[in-house]
């Protein structure tokens, strides 16, 4: 029962801080670590994620290995898009709850991932309704990077 409650109270938390305006100031607010978007990698696999650095604490992660035009989307929040490809029986591990993930994919191509790309802005949905996720000029060579090793350095 905790290893469901927990990480779902978690993503709860982490929904309602990416929600919150731009205008806060993190500097009020001391021992928060900001969130924001990162990018790593595990052998042949990008991750692209949004959350606290160096943590377990995210609300989206995508994956992709390289020349990929599909990515692997984990995490509460998705992108907003009806393009989402959603698996009907998923047999992964989801990376972020150790759940089984309900495994959904989505285009590198596709018009919320091109908005990113573009503006640095990403629409997403979660159970708490609609907002964006913003990425800062440093955040956006990152995501940059990101689609680069997808395979669509055009995005």
């Amino acid at each position: 029962m905790l290893k469901i409650a927990i990480p779902a109270v978690a993503a709860l938390g982490l929904i309602a801080f990416a929600a919150q305006s731009q205008a806060t100031n993190l500097d009020v607010q001391t021992g928060v670590a900001p969130m924001g978007w990162h990018l790593s990698r595990e052998g042949s696999l990008a991750k692209l994620a949004y959350g606290v650095e160096n943590s377990d604490q995210l609300a989206l992660m995508m994956t992709c290995e390289r020349g990929q035009t599909q990515a692997t989307v984990y995490g509460d929040v998705q992108p907003a898009s009806r393009r989402l490809i959603k698996a009907s029986m998923a047999t992964t591990i989801d990376p972020l709850s150790g759940g089984l993930a309900d495994e959904t994919r989505i285009s590198v191509r596709d018009p919320a991932l091109r908005q990113l790309a573009r503006s640095g802005k990403l629409a997403v949905e979660a159970d708490a309704g609609q907002f964006e996720l913003s990425a800062n000029p440093a955040e956006r060579r990152l995501i940059s990077d990101f689609f680069a090793y997808c395979g669509s350095d055009r995005v």
